[in-house]
C-alpha cells in the first residue's frame, strides 16, 4: 500500500470514528423519544378506558334518599331485586370518618341469572352529593362489561 492511500484510509477512519458519536446520540434520542412516546401513548388509552368503564350522570330528585328510592322502584319494576341500599356516611362514621356530603349504593340483581354470572359482576350504582351540590349516580358501563366477560354474561348486561 503506498502512502498516498494510507494517509487516505486514516482520515477516512477519523471521520468515521467522529460520525459515530452522532450517529449513537442520534440512536439513544429516537429509542428515548419511542418509550416516551409509549409511555404518554398508554396513560392516555388508560385515562380513556377508565372514562368507558364507568358512567356517571346528573340530575335525579336533588336528594339521595328519594333517588335511592326511585331506582329500587325502578329496578323492582324491571325484574331485578334491589338487595340493599348501603348507606356510606353511617359506614364512614363508624370507622372514625365524616364525610360531608350524602353517599349511598344500590345494589341489585337478578335471581333468575346469578348462576351464570361471575361472582366478581358488581351490580350497583352510586348516589351521591356532587362537589357542586349536584346529584350524581354512577355505574359501570354494563354494555361494555358484558363485552369484555362476552357469553351470558354479555347477554344478561347487554340488554
Amino acid at each position: 500500500m503506498r502512502e498516498s492511500e494510507a494517509g487516505t484510509d486514516a482520515a477516512f477512519d477519523k471521520k468515521l470514528s467522529a460520525g459515530s458519536g452522532k450517529w449513537k446520540l442520534s440512536v439513544i434520542f429516537m429509542l428515548a423519544g419511542l418509550v416516551v412516546g409509549a409511555a404518554l401513548t398508554a396513560l392516555i388509552r388508560l385515562e380513556g378506558a377508565r372514562a368507558m368503564v364507568v358512567t356517571v350522570g346528573r340530575g335525579g330528585h336533588h336528594d339521595v334518599g328519594r333517588t335511592c328510592e326511585a331506582l329500587r322502584t325502578s329496578l323492582e319494576v324491571q325484574g331485578f331485586n334491589c338487595r340493599a341500599i348501603r348507606n356510606l356516611n353511617k359506614s364512614m362514621a363508624k370507622r372514625g370518618v365524616q364525610v360531608d356530603r350524602q353517599r349511598r349504593v344500590v345494589q341489585f340483581g337478578s335471581a333468575g341469572s346469578a348462576h351464570d354470572m361471575s361472582a366478581l359482576m358488581a351490580c350497583a350504582f352510586g348516589v351521591y352529593e356532587g362537589n357542586d351540590a349536584s346529584l350524581c349516580i354512577s355505574s359501570t358501563n354494563q354494555m361494555l362489561m358484558g363485552k369484555m366477560f362476552g357469553g351470558t354474561v354479555a347477554g344478561f348486561m347487554g340488554g
